[in-house]
């Protein structure tokens, strides 16, 4: 690395300062060409970036070193950041050039990179959200048997950096779990105080989620959020403010508008403010030159979306596969048919947050209905989305400083590919009204009208944008490359700007016509880059030597460069004017003083030409700022659009339903289907056995027995799924569905041990019971599979019991229960004649089978009927599980013998054959 071979004492100590701000993070210091990491760090970057370790010289004393070039950042900051979890201090260099000419160097730590503050890397997943989740909570918890201490208010405040998506929730300690894995956040803030309070409370369920826990000190003033556009609503253009006092809310009713602003609400909760401020604090202190202007938090209150708890959410492998991880095999995965990125994270977001107003439904799907009708329409509207940027995180990095004239170009597309796409919608229209005369309805269009009219015109930004970038073909890398005829010593650390002239025109990116300044320097560099070719002609002509060049270079400056001396340099060397400074074995450099005159011209020129359009290009970021706000409402108006037109291929490819909603809390499906085994099924060329459901007050709790492996637990979990997609605004894998809302879906199916947390598969099955049946309302839908089978069979019949009557009893929600304790039926009133309780009146009886044939073979059913099954079959699951055929022997006769001498003492001799 030659670029670091020799540095001057002053950035040792700049190294060292560094660190003693930074200790808890890893620090990368640029110099030249490279990153570098120095002193004892460099020991663990170069072990965990398996990069070399080698050593430098300071003050008398050789110190550990390591380094590797720019190109790879992207690289290892996934390594270290994502990967290992460390914090990375970026220390960039920014030259200065004094007046003799001689640069040096700034060097100052610009950001420091977390798991959860991630701008543009290039690992950052653009089909997911990136969140950073601060937590305020009490630091004194009561835990004496007296008090309850899960019961204490809770605030919460999110941000997806990448994206400016920001929000806030009042919350409690017993939703803290849940809301934890709703959000799904990369990294979460807590108060400096938790540090070394491992016994609080919080962090169970921290603990249980895995999540990466940081720490921050915010003041105790208020923090100003500055009028920027919310991603979410873009409408409001007060300001808000949060504190860290301890009143109940926040109400900011004083602040003076802007003439035509319109007031949104301001309240928060004192646990809310105190989240935002945290939050704020840990931004502030991480991306230090990068940090925005924080827009509104939009409040999560939960009000109108189905609520579900963490359990819930992994069992139904709604976001990703619980066996394997990731999103394979995920209801996300399989119904994906989005063709942006930020469409496929608000369908995230949707999945994990479902609808309880049936308007909002009911609008979601219209348009879904809409765009099933028309499918030429449909196809031609999801080929100009698959065109668009990522709008909103490219709006956030301007936002935070950051971005590039590409990134301007990608507005300008953009926002070209939103007008196309808006006037082929309203071309469509007029064409459908044409063709349709008297037969057209206004009203079919009212739902895509609607959004559409929340969509801002942004073609003059466009245009502008248009007219000032350059659309060049050059690769700005390879172009910033010195020539390959000049040697290394001459090109060592140079920067990109000083060689720009040396391609002339097209390198520039933003054109002349934007402003007189760049049109007046354009024509002085073109001047001066014709008299250099003129200069270099001439001097070739003159002087007999063609392989004469006009160069520069950090090291050298304006020079000639002889390419072939020995062949070339004759009659230079005769002539005085020329001053060799530099001789290799095929090369030669001079000083001439008449290039050195107009490369200096030339060189200045340049340079003023970057500050130039460095200027321009900040003039152009601010208009992009200053549209931030529709911008964002645009990219999200796209982004229903694209969600609502994937539910449609959605629908029309695995021949989804329309659902219909009641307020009565009802669950009726005809021929329901599992949305990911059926999709897995017909991957192997199998068919999907469908089954109805009914639930109503008359009967809204099922026990349902039968074989293992003939279909339960996928009844179980579809039921929960259908309602899942259908208040989404999606339709349904059923034939038909009336559906009442569910404000609460719970889940107990596939429990597993927690032994880290010591917790047996039986206690966590019971404190997920337990959670059900304290949270559950009438408006709540819960499947629960097994419960009571991790202990005796009388403790569990007793606990399975205990959990139905509460469910029947005081809870009152559609309940789905599948058990294996045929008992249970018994227990509970089973009617042959109805297959009804006689005790209870809303609870009704359901089985699936095995069906056997003369021969010995047999096959599952999988089809739901009325009833009880009282053999679990499971003799012939070991069979398929290839167990020994003697082994299956001696369980079959010993099943006999249990069979028939149920209720009597047993002993040993009995079993032995």
């Amino acid at each position: 690395m030659t670029a670091s071979a020799a540095q001057p004492k002053a950035l040792f100590e700049e190294i060292q300062e560094n660190l003693s701000k930074f200790p808890h993070c890893v620090l990368l210091t640029r110099v030249g060409q490279f990153y570098e990491s120095y002193f004892d760090q460099a020991i663990e970057v170069s072990r965990l970036l398996n990069i070399k370790l080698t050593t430098r010289k300071w003050n008398k004393q050789f110190i550990p070193m390591c380094g590797f070039p720019l190109v790879h950042i992207d690289k290892q900051l996934k390594v270290l950041v994502q990967q290992n979890q460390r914090f990375v201090a970026m220390c960039e260099e920014f030259p200065r050039y004094r007046s003799s000419g001689e640069k040096d160097f700034d060097r100052r730590v610009v950001r420091v990179i977390t798991p959860g503050t991630l701008i543009d890397e290039s690992f950052l997943n653009q089909y997911e959200n990136n969140y950073l989740l601060a937590i305020n909570a009490p630091i004194d918890v009561p835990l004496d048997d007296s008090v309850d201490p899960q019961q204490y208010p809770i605030g919460l405040a999110w941000i997806d950096v990448s994206t400016g998506e920001f929000f806030s929730k009042y919350s409690d300690s017993e939703s803290l779990r849940d809301d934890i894995a709703r959000i799904g956040p990369r990294e979460v803030v807590l108060h400096k105080d938790f540090d070394g309070r491992p016994t609080h409370p919080i962090f169970v369920a921290l603990g249980e989620e895995r999540n990466l826990i940081s720490y921050a000190a915010p003041s105790d003033s208020f923090t100003r959020l500055s009028p920027v556009a919310s991603a979410q609503d873009a409408s409001g253009t007060d300001e808000k403010f949060v504190t860290n006092d301890t009143t109940d809310v926040i109400d900011v009713t004083d602040e003076v508008l802007e003439p035509g602003a319109s007031r949104r609400s301001a309240v928060y909760t004192a646990e809310e403010g105190s989240a935002i401020t945290l939050l704020t604090a840990y931004l502030e202190a991480n991306l230090l030159e990068h940090m925005p202007a924080l827009s509104y938090p939009d409040q999560d209150n939960g009000g109108n979306r189905m609520y579900m708890d963490s359990h819930t959410i992994k069992a139904l492998e709604i976001r990703e596969n619980i066996t394997e991880g990731g999103t394979t095999g995920s209801l996300l995965s399989v119904i994906k048919r989005t063709v942006s990125s930020s469409g496929t994270r608000l369908l995230a977001r949707w999945l994990c947050s479902p609808s309880t107003s049936i308007t909002e439904i009911e609008a979601r799907q219209s348009l879904v209905e809409f765009f099933c009708s028309r499918s030429y329409f449909r196809e031609d509207l999801v080929g100009a989305l698959a065109k668009l940027e990522d709008a909103s995180r490219i709006v956030q990095k301007f936002i935070l400083g950051r971005g590039d004239t590409s990134d301007l170009l990608a507005v300008h597309t953009t926002i070209k590919t939103w007008s196309h796409l808006k006037l082929r919608i309203e071309r469509e229209r007029l064409l459908e009204a044409q063709e349709r005369g008297e037969n057209f309805s206004p009203d079919e269009w009212s739902s895509l009208d609607s959004l559409m009219a929340r969509f801002s015109d942004l073609d003059e930004l466009g245009r502008r944008i248009g007219s000032a970038v350059e659309k060049t073909d050059v690769d700005t890398d390879d172009a910033d490359e010195p020539d390959e005829s000049v040697s290394e010593d001459e090109v060592e650390d140079a920067e990109p700007a000083f060689f720009k002239w040396r391609y002339g025109p097209s390198k520039w990116v933003i054109k002349p016509e934007f402003s007189e300044t760049l049109q007046m320097l354009h024509i002085n560099l073109r001047r001066l880059l014709r008299e250099k070719e003129d200069l270099e002609a001439r001097l070739q002509m003159d002087y007999d030597a063609p392989s004469l060049g006009l160069r520069s270079s950090p090291g050298f400056g304006m020079h000639v460069h002889l390419a072939r001396a020995k062949r070339d340099h004759r009659r230079i060397n005769e002539d005085p004017n020329f001053v060799a400074i530099n001789t290799t074995t095929t090369t030669r450099s001079y000083v001439y003083q008449e290039w050195s005159l107009l490369g200096s011209q030339i060189f200045e020129t340049s340079m003023a030409l970057l500050a130039a359009e460095k200027e321009a290009f900040e003039t152009l970021r601010s208009e992009v700022n200053g549209h931030a706000a529709s911008l964002r409402r645009n990219a999200r108006i796209m982004d229903e659009l694209d969600v609502t037109l994937a539910f449609a291929n959605l629908a029309m490819e695995m021949k989804f339903v329309k659902p219909t909603f009641s307020e009565e809390t009802i669950y009726n499906v005809t021929h329901g289907r599992h949305p990911t085994v059926e999709l897995g099924l017909l991957t192997s060329g199998k068919v999907f056995t469908p089954n109805s459901l009914e639930m109503n007050p008359a009967t809204r709790l099922h026990i349902i027995t039968g074989p293992n492996m003939a279909g339960k637990s996928t009844l179980l979990r579809q039921t929960a799924l259908i309602a899942v997609l259908a208040q989404t605004g999606s339709f349904v894998p059923a034939d038909s569905a009336n559906l009442g809302i569910v404000d609460k879906l719970f889940s107990r199916v596939g429990a597993k041990d927690d032994l880290f947390h010591n917790r047996s598969t039986f206690m966590v099955e019971m404190l997920e019971t337990a959670e059900i049946l304290r949270r559950a309302t009438p408006k709540s839908l819960v499947i629960m599979d097994e419960v009571g089978r991790g202990t005796t069979v009388n403790d569990g019949l007793a606990i399975a019991y205990a959990t139905v009557h509460h469910l029947v009893t005081q809870n009152r929600c559609r309940a789905l229960f599948a058990t294996h304790f045929h008992e249970l039926s018994d227990m509970l009133g089973y009617s042959e004649q109805t297959s009804l309780s006689s005790t209870f009146e809303s609870v009704s009886f359901l089985c699936t089978d095995v069906d056997e044939t003369e021969a010995g073979r047999f096959t599952y059913s999988y089809r739901v009927r009325p009833g009880v099954n009282r053999d679990s079959h499971g003799l012939k699951v070991a069979l398929l599980a290839g167990m020994p055929q003697q082994a299956l022997i001696v369980a079959g006769n010993a099943l006999e013998i249990l069979k028939s001498r149920r209720g009597e003492d047993l002993s040993p001799s009995q079993f032995q054959t």
